[in-house]
């Protein structure tokens, strides 16, 4: 690159920085940088560079890939560690660019073009970090409810294991409801009860048995309230009953629309048809892993998900168990232990990386040893399977 070009790229930088700011607050001003990009003949032979943080940046560099220009999103924590050679600690957008066209100049070679992503796979990554939210959010009104029922009805929460329906409803949540205080129960006549109990099954078209109504009743008469039976501890319980409930809901919804958007995707019937992966964690899979072509092979998978296992060696000296990066994607990291999970429940004899794990686990490996080892076996075989589906697909 010829110095003019090499000025040109860090004035570049500068104003691209400078208009990033910009677009955080005004998303509809992509028309303007690409007119700046376009404004002189060099620009065609150049890389401009982001540091992909947050998703603000993405409009601009959307629109400038599709006219064909070299884009390149760089991981933030390569440019963070390159070029740290100051003793002064200066954080401004300067500064910034600044950097960011050095390690551009340094990188020049290495550096990989933007890829678009296609509208579905885009809106599935989307929904599954909705998901990923909403489930903590669950998670938080579940223990929340809990422990307010800790002080009106101890163990409410025990009596039923039944999954969640389609609508997010759960049986513990609609017991807790209609039965919010001991007294509810205990106040009633063991028959009353088991009366009441059962059009209350009906009418939520829950399985009814007698045997279980007999043993809630029996143990509410053990059982001690913090507080009172009155319309200020009820309103408390329905308001949390009702918050877990929208939030189960949501989780449900997005579950069934993950679903139905992932069996668009051309890799879809290889994926569900491996084991420990089901309509919750295959789309969720397909989601963070996205289009494994962008994968030169099976070692930048692994990597990508931070399951590669590192290296410490120096000289004579090689440490043989070393943790894994960690340095990839923490979501899919998840999902995959989530999966890795299901395989040590269901015990599949026929899959390779169940044998694999139960090896270890028989080793006396311990548990997140095996677990990181099976999720690496995992992602190599679904590397090649998917690859090996998709090439055979006519195009």
């Amino acid at each position: 690159m010829f110095p003019k070009e090499k000025a040109w790229l860090l004035s570049f930088v500068l104003m691209v920085r400078s208009f990033q700011n910009h677009l955080k607050s005004n998303t509809q001003s992509v028309g303007f940088a690409l007119s700046l990009s376009r404004s002189n003949p060099l620009m065609a032979n150049l890389v401009l560079s982001w540091n992909n943080t947050g998703r603000y940046y993405e409009p601009l560099v959307r629109e400038l890939s599709k006219a064909d220009l070299f884009v390149s999103a760089i991981n933030p924590k390569l440019i963070k560690d390159f070029g740290d050679n100051y003793l002064r600690k200066v954080k401004s957008d300067k500064a910034d660019a600044v950097k960011i066209a050095r390690y551009t100049l340094d990188s020049w070679t290495e550096l990989r073009q933007y890829s678009l992503m296609d509208e579905i796979r885009n809106q599935l990554k989307t929904m599954n970090r909705q998901f990923d939210f909403y489930m903590k959010h669950k998670t938080a009104m579940k223990n929340n409810l809990i422990s307010i029922l800790d002080q009106t009805y101890p163990g409410a929460n025990t009596y039923f294991d039944s999954p969640a329906r389609e609508d997010g409803s759960q049986k513990w949540v609609d017991f807790s409801a209609t039965y919010w205080h001991v007294d509810c129960v205990r106040k009633l006549s063991l028959n009353a009860f088991i009366d009441h109990y059962q059009k209350w099954c009906k009418r939520r078209k829950y399985n009814f048995s007698r045997s279980k109504a007999v043993e809630i009743y029996e143990a509410s008469k053990e059982l001690v309230s913090i507080l009172p039976k009155d319309d200020l501890t009820k309103l408390i319980i329905k308001q949390a009953v009702e918050q877990l409930n929208t939030a189960s809901q949501t989780v449900e919804q997005l579950r069934t629309m993950m679903n139905e958007a992932a069996s668009k995707l051309p890799e879809y019937p290889v994926v569900m048809a491996m084991k420990g992966v089901g309509k919750s964690l295959g789309p969720q899979l397909m989601a963070e892993i996205g289009d494994v072509s962008r994968f030169t092979h099976k070692g930048a998978i692994t990597a990508f998900a931070g399951v590669d296992p590192g290296v410490n060696e120096s000289g004579s000296y090689e440490q043989k168990s070393v943790p894994a990066s960690k340095r990839g994607s923490s979501t899919l990291r998840k999902t995959l232990f989530q999966v890795m999970d299901v395989l040590i429940k269901t015990k599949p004899q026929d899959d390779p990386v169940y044998l694999f794990m139960d090896k270890k686990r028989a080793q006396g490996k311990p548990y997140y040893v095996y677990m990181t080892a099976g999720a690496n076996k995992f992602l190599r075989i679904y590397y090649g399977r998917v690859k090996e589906y998709l090439s055979s697909l006519p195009e």
